[in-house]
């Protein structure tokens, strides 16, 4: 199950979903708009992290809106760009030597 969780989090474009939707729940268009991706490929993934519970959608009318369902994505977020971010840090620090 754990290596499912992170399968489905190795997509650039689903972690730009899951970011874009940080701020609050948005519509598909919105989504597509922000993530520069497809309306078919944005939707695809969007079901994906959907299926994987790590957002949840309600629809009104003919738009679909989507929000972030698992709340700890916020806490794994931080965790490992605070992780990347010190890394490249140190980095920096070694080159500037």
């Amino acid at each position: 199950m754990i290596a499912q969780r992170f399968a489905v989090l190795s997509e650039p474009l689903r972690l730009r979903l899951i970011h874009a939707l940080f701020d609050g729940e948005k519509s598909v268009n919105t989504l597509v708009e922000l993530t520069g991706g497809t309306q078919a490929n944005v939707s695809r993934h969007l079901q994906t992290l959907t299926q994987a519970s790590i957002l949840g959608r309600r629809k009104e009318g003919l738009q679909v809106f989507y929000s972030i369902a698992d709340q700890s994505i916020f806490e794994l977020c931080g965790l490992v760009c605070g992780s990347i971010e010190k890394q490249l840090t140190k980095q920096v620090g070694a080159f500037g030597r």
